[in-house]
């Protein structure tokens, strides 16, 4: 019998719950931007989906869909692709203009009326931390976005909103953000 494991891997839940709505279908062109070692790749791998993998590191060579690369030059031609994926990356910007320019190229290669998940570090929950590149009370430093900045890059990229933004606070530690947009056709 097939754990639940073997079959999911260590998907994102957010991630889950899109498939589970339906939102991300088999037969989609599907880009994992900052895909580490390709966690959220597991399930759709074994069902079929036409997965890619993209990052900075060499965490899945052998893989004939992964491609070394930074996330603001993606190293594909433009609209390529139904879904991007991009999950506890963006928080790694090193400040608003990076940010901005890996925002940016992978809308770049999302198909028009296509699907953009993203998790990343806010400070929405925890409010006395600011926008922009902070320390953490766990210790770690990221580049944190509030609701109005992921309000105002939707609007700026021609999207909306798929879901309202929801956001996991880790009681006094730091709060992760799920925003998922759909760009206008």
């Amino acid at each position: 019998m097939t754990t639940l494991k073997e079959q999911f891997g260590d998907i994102d839940i957010y991630l889950f719950d899109q498939l589970l709505r339906g939102r991300i279908r088999p037969g989609m062109r599907i880009l994992d931007a900052g895909c580490g070692d390709g966690r959220n790749l597991v399930y759709l791998g074994k069902e079929g989906y036409d997965i890619w993998g993209v990052d900075a590191g060499p965490t899945l060579t052998g893989w004939n869909k992964f491609q070394q690369a930074q996330i603001e030059n993606l190293p594909f031609p433009g609209a390529d692709f139904d879904v991007v994926i991009c999950s506890a990356v963006l928080h790694f910007a090193r400040d608003t203009e990076h940010f901005d320019r890996m925002l940016q190229d992978m809308w770049r290669v999302l198909k028009p009326g296509g699907l953009f998940f993203c998790r990343l570090a806010s400070n929405i929950g925890m409010p006395r931390l600011n926008p922009g590149r902070e320390r953490l009370p766990d210790g770690s430093e990221r580049f944190l976005v509030d609701a109005e900045m992921l309000l105002m890059r939707t609007t700026e990229l021609g999207g909306e909103l798929a879901d309202p933004l929801k956001t996991t606070v880790v009681h006094e530690m730091r709060c992760m953000t799920t925003w998922v947009a759909r760009k206008s056709c």
